[in-house]
């Protein structure tokens, strides 16, 4: 599309704020428009009780790719915003009491895997340069590249054969590695973007070699201060922000898109409109479009990644020997997947991560107090007609239960405050197509091409940007999927 002057970007995700900075940058006029009453989506925030309770995500990797959207216009992310360096990365903790504190301190992480099993040292550094290979092939050379069209993708064939991206991540690990507890720790990075450890593709052992380079960080003040400071950016730069309004439909004429109408009923216009929402539910806003209903029968027939059940809680005390980043891992590590990406069964062992920010910015909650989330994994809605209303109070006292047992046996005289996040919740809140969190699942025949495209293939002034775009899910992900939209504009 010739010189566009101005655009729309619906929803003020990640993925939405890198695409909207990328475009006002350019000197594209820019206007983000967002239901919810503050930026972030996924990445909302709650203050309650004097507690600050980011939503999520909250691992920050690859740096490199935020300071970008800052060196656009010559200024600095450090003048926005400050991140902090999480050490170790995750501790992983298993029933039996093992732990294990994973970081990119290489004599530290050796000493780590030898006291598992020392033959596993040198697997592990022949994982590493698996990683290393896969980083290069598919974030380096891939993570902002639009595939638009079938030959993009047989292009990148030869590459994906080479690293045998047709395996599964856990197979892929388990040929490198022996003892069970260091496959899960080499594997269940996967969850943090929606994917099944046992059928993601082996490509996604990237994540190490970036966690590796580039490191864990926490924003202070919290993973939504981050949002803030880009929202600082977009607005120095020009860019406007309408919070509190919701799209109700994405208005066009025969092969175009004209704008957008919101459930106030105001109206607004624009060369080009991009998405940062659900695409189906971006898809569903394209009201009176034979192809959009097509789209939308489409993508109901994909594979869409679980959901989240999240408690958010504050305890009395401080507690310096829990991590920023901790793992909880149930017994049942290939069964647990099973039951929530097949069977759609809720666990009443759940594997959960827990949040602890406080570790790392004691501001995060009230002197003298800790602020936390455990985040279990579960099915979405389609695959497991839960009742989360009346279901919700039960599954928050199962996850609570499993950091009783592992890690505070004193909870639930510390708890100060608790509430808890459904996949219900993300349906009604963020409009996620069966409550999922993490839109389709990052499986091989839903990457890529496979996956939504950045430009849709019918209205060439509509995009897309997100979870549900190329590359996927995760802080990286989706901005670099904004690098990869806005090169298709700019």
């Amino acid at each position: 599309m010739p010189n566009p002057r101005s655009a729309i970007v619906i929803g003020s995700g990640f993925g939405g704020l890198a695409l909207a900075i990328r475009l006002q940058s350019a000197g594209i006029e820019t206007t983000i428009v967002e239901a919810r009453d503050r930026p972030g989506g996924r990445a909302y925030v709650w203050k309650r009780d004097g507690y600050t309770f980011d939503a999520g995500p909250t691992v920050i990797t690859d740096p490199a790719c935020l300071e970008e959207l800052w060196a656009l216009s010559g200024s600095r992310m450090a003048d926005d915003v400050t991140l902090l360096p999480v050490h170790p990365f995750y501790r992983l903790i298993w029933n039996d009491g093992t732990q294990f504190d994973y970081s990119n301190v290489d004599a530290e992480l050796n000493a780590e895997i030898a006291r598992l099993n020392p033959a596993d040292v040198a697997g592990y550094a022949r994982f590493l340069e698996y990683s290393r290979g896969v980083y290069e092939e598919g974030y380096l050379k891939l993570g902002a590249v639009p595939f638009l069209d079938f030959t993009a993708m047989l292009k990148v064939a030869p590459a994906l054969a080479r690293h045998q991206a047709w395996r599964s991540v856990y197979s892929v690990v388990s040929s490198f590695v022996k003892d069970d507890r260091l496959r899960q720790a080499l594997s269940f990075h996967t969850l943090l973007v929606g994917g099944n450890p046992m059928n993601t593709s082996s490509i996604y052992a990237l994540i190490h070699r970036l966690e590796k380079l580039g490191g864990v960080w926490f924003a202070k003040g919290g993973t939504n201060a981050l949002v803030n400071g880009m929202i600082a950016l977009f607005e120095r730069l020009g860019g406007k922000l309408i919070l509190g309004e919701k799209v109700s439909r994405i208005t066009h004429e025969r092969k175009r898109v004209t704008g957008i109408v919101t459930a106030s009923s105001r109206v607004l216009t624009a060369d080009l409109v991009a998405s940062n929402g659900d695409l189906v539910h971006s898809y569903g806003l394209l009201e009176g479009s034979g192809y959009a209903a097509r789209k939308v029968r489409s993508l109901h027939r994909k594979r869409f990644s679980p959901s989240l059940f999240v408690v958010h809680f504050g305890l009395r005390g401080s507690f310096p020997g829990i991590a920023h980043h901790s793992i909880l891992f149930s017994d049942r590590y290939g069964p647990l997947l099973d039951d929530i990406y097949r069977k759609g069964r809720l666990a009443a062992d759940p594997s959960i991560y827990l949040h602890h920010p406080s570790a790392t910015d004691p501001d995060m909650a009230p002197t003298g107090k800790s602020t936390f989330y455990a985040l279990a994994p579960v099915p979405h809605m389609g695959r497991a007609a839960v009742d989360w209303v009346a279901e919700g109070p039960r599954y928050r006292d199962v996850v609570l239960g499993r950091i009783r047992d592992l890690l505070i046996p004193d909870l639930d005289d510390r708890l100060d405050t608790c509430y808890h996040y459904s996949p219900q919740d993300f349906a009604d809140d963020l409009g996620a197509h069966l409550g999922s969190a993490f839109s389709l699942e990052p499986v091989l025949t839903q990457s890529a091409w496979f996956r939504g495209h950045n430009r849709d293939d019918h209205f060439p002034n509509l995009y897309f940007v997100g979870a549900g775009t190329h590359p996927g899910a995760g802080i990286p992900g989706v901005v670099g999927s904004a690098k990869a939209t806005a090169s298709l504009i700019v």
